[in-house]
């Protein structure tokens, strides 16, 4: 059986009591976490080695937070206040913990699904976006990526085109994979607003409902926006439902065309806008 989970965030004990409640088994069912494993949460060293000891039987996306480790631990960005990463960074397995953490992918398509962590931006369809996420993980697997972390922060380019290159193209595809949120219909993108739905800037609309969109077609399950809550639809997963505030630690089964929504309450481990 198949299992796409939202954002752990570090909330480790919240993960063990769904994979309980679920009865999940490594050697009949497939995890696939959508992104956002670590940080913010009091756990993120054992989320990570929860993780890496399932091998084949879970595949992991990377969200911003998991990034961000990664240019922490290489000098690229300091620690926020907020951060929760410095178990992992001063643990005795931190090397093969990063090295696992960078072999992860950025967009999957697997049991009919497109899993990404943030969003998919107008332009990009199904098979746009693997080969792109594909160019940014094989970055973060060479040894260019200490490099390409340092270019990474930024919001430019707001809008994709066909032509951009280098740097440029893969800051573009990081952010629409692990930060979008609202984009107006001819996809330029918006970083400020955090909230719901119904909080978009004026000319801009959510990733999904944007009319058009190459993707209409695909089933999409996504991350990252714990503030919109759970979004089921037909052809559509929202599955961050703020475990890291008090919220619920949500996971979706898929058989075929059937699914079913499992949820498990969360204890409070941040406070919100922390």
């Amino acid at each position: 059986m198949n299992y796409l989970i939202g954002d752990l965030q570090g909330c480790c004990d919240a993960f063990e009591r769904l994979l309980a409640r679920i009865d999940f088994s490594p050697s009949r069912d497939r995890l696939w976490l959508l992104g956002d494993l670590v940080n913010r949460g009091p756990q993120s060293l054992l989320t990570l080695r929860r993780l890496r000891a399932f091998d084949g039987a879970a595949t992991c996306l990377l969200g911003n937070h998991d990034l961000h480790l990664l240019a922490v631990a290489h000098g690229v960005r300091p620690q926020s206040r907020h951060d929760t990463l410095t178990p992992i960074l001063e643990s005795d397995d931190r090397a093969a913990l990063l090295d696992w953490l960078r072999q992860q992918r950025l967009a999957v398509f697997e049991a009919g699904w497109l899993m990404v962590h943030a969003g998919v931006v107008p332009q990009w369809s199904r098979d746009d976006t693997l080969a792109l996420a594909g160019e940014v993980e094989a970055v973060l697997r060479s040894p260019a990526m200490p490099d390409f972390l340092h270019a990474m922060y930024g919001n430019e380019p707001v809008r994709w085109s066909d032509a951009l290159t280098g740097n440029d193209r893969l800051r573009f595809t990081v952010n629409a994979l692990t930060r979008l949120r609202f984009c107006t219909a001819g996809g330029e993108l918006d970083f400020k607003t955090k909230d719901g739905a119904g909080a978009a800037p004026t000319g801009f609309m959510p990733w999904f409902d944007v009319p058009g969109r190459r993707t209409a077609d695909t089933p999409i399950a996504f991350g990252h926006w714990s503030t919109l809550g759970l979004l089921d639809r037909p052809a559509l997963l929202g599955l961050d439902t703020g475990c890291i505030w008090g919220g619920q630690l949500t996971a979706a089964r898929i058989d075929g065309s059937a699914r079913e929504i499992i949820q498990i309450a969360c204890e409070q481990a941040r406070k919100p806008g922390t």
